[in-house]
């Protein structure tokens, strides 16, 4: 069987799926980004494989260009469909990234990790939200190592305990009373609804908007500045103590 010719210049780059059965490896090569979004997806649909693949080939050694025969793709996995096949690769096998993607993923990782620290977060002794830099100092200084596989959200808890013995910081909830005025409350609900969690709102008999909004409170005063530039100060906020 003829190799394919498509690996040529990735021979010493390739971001694979590994999967072990049978005393056997089986590798995918495959977009990596793609990859970690489609086995974190709860509702798979098999033609989104098209997109992630590389190429709808099974290989014993990708580097090498050994493929898989038809025959044991069947023995193995029970179907003749690569898809169907990869589909099972990827949810039971395990992603391996070269050394320059996974240190690319883990930045970006590490920055969504910050921004989620800093807009969620307050320092409890002034009531306001650390500036980004402290916060990646103290990821510094706590020696702190971002898992690159697993989500931001789900990391930011344990994060959090690591750092309070350098920094002290904590999650709070600030709930919000905002009233808008006729002529801009359409408008800006969406804004408002985009910051947090309504806990009620209600439209008035004067074309006006009431509501209250639960949101963390490192975005307090983000949002009461928003609101009082796009209705320039026209705005009633009431912050519940």
């Amino acid at each position: 069987m003829r190799k394919p010719h498509i690996f040529h210049e990735e021979r010493l780059s390739l971001n694979l799926v590994k999967y072990h059965k049978h005393g056997k490896t089986f590798e995918l090569v495959v977009d990596p980004d793609l990859a970690i979004a489609y086995k974190d997806k709860k509702q798979k649909n098999l033609e989104d494989l098209k997109e992630l693949l590389k190429a709808e080939n099974i290989f014993f050694d990708a580097k090498k260009g050994e493929l898989v025969s038809e025959q044991e793709v069947k023995s193995v996995f029970g179907t003749n469909n690569i898809l169907e096949a990869a589909d099972k690769m990827l949810h039971e096998g395990e992603i391996q990234l070269t050394a320059e993607h996974r240190e690319k993923l883990r930045q970006d990782k590490k920055k969504k990790i910050v921004e989620l620290i800093h807009r969620s977060a307050i320092n409890p002794k002034t009531g306001t939200p650390h500036p980004v830099s402290r916060i990646e100092n103290a990821l510094e200084e706590a020696k702190i190592k971002v898992d690159e596989f697993k989500k931001a959200e789900d990391q930011v808890s344990d994060i959090l305990s690591r750092l309070k013995p350098i920094i002290p910081i904590k999650f709070e909830q600030r709930s919000i009373d905002i009233k808008l005025p006729l002529q801009y409350a359409a408008k800006l609900r969406n804004l408002i609804v985009s910051y947090g969690k309504l806990e009620r709102e209600e439209w008035l008999g004067d074309g006006s908007y009431a509501c209250r909004i639960k949101i963390p409170a490192g975005l307090q005063s983000q949002l009461i500045d928003d609101l009082n530039n796009r209705t320039h100060g026209n705005v009633n906020i009431s912050i519940e103590k």
